[in-house]
């Protein structure tokens, strides 16, 4: 819940902007799981550029958003995110010489840490902007899912690029969610400010 202080100004930009960001995210997330499920169970180059693309745009968005919401140490954890973001998509491409199953794993590990790093974005924006409990949960379900990730990989199954998808998809549902909660707040604000 934002404080009395605040600028309603400058309070109302930052609304607009979160919510274009985790529109923004949903859309690229659900064309990812499109073309996971379609290009990438069929063309070995297309699973290849989609295992990197991932955490590549995870790395660009965080970066946007810290910058937009007042820099890299007022945002401390999206900061340690974009980094685990970048640092993840190089381990990706080193991965890919092993297979699909290496590649899986180091999903795994990002997904826990970007996790992590989610939930305490979600908690201190709590502070400015309350619709913040479904990235808070998406955080909290990325750390689980990339212990699943790793489990899983370690086995003997072959992986597929299409393994990711469910992952890519609820990241969507959840950045959705919290676009329509901000919007949703915001229309009752302004309501409860007619009164």
């Amino acid at each position: 819940m934002r404080h009395d202080t605040v600028d309603p100004a400058a309070f109302s930009r930052e609304n607009n902007w979160l919510k274009k960001y985790y529109f923004s995210r949903a859309a690229f997330s659900i064309a990812w799981v499109l073309a996971a499920f379609s290009l990438g169970k069929t063309v070995p180059a297309a699973a290849i550029a989609l295992a990197l693309i991932y955490p590549a745009w995870d790395a660009v968005a965080n970066v946007a958003d810290a910058k937009r919401n007042g820099g890299f140490r007022k945002n401390l954890p999206q900061s340690l995110n974009a980094v685990v973001s970048a640092i993840t998509t190089a381990a990706v491409a080193i991965a890919l010489g092993s297979g699909m199953n290496a590649v899986l794993i180091v999903f795994g590990a990002w997904a826990s840490a970007s996790g992590i790093f989610q939930t305490a974005t979600g908690v201190l924006r709590w502070k400015r902007h309350s619709a913040q409990w479904a990235m808070i949960l998406s955080g909290v379900q990325s750390a689980v899912a990339g212990v699943i990730f790793i489990h899983r990989g370690r086995g003997i199954e072959e992986i597929s690029i299409a393994a990711i998808a469910p992952y890519a998809a609820f990241g969507a549902f959840y950045f959705l969610v919290s676009a329509v909660s901000l919007t949703i707040a915001e229309q009752r604000s302004r309501r409860a400010g007619r009164h």
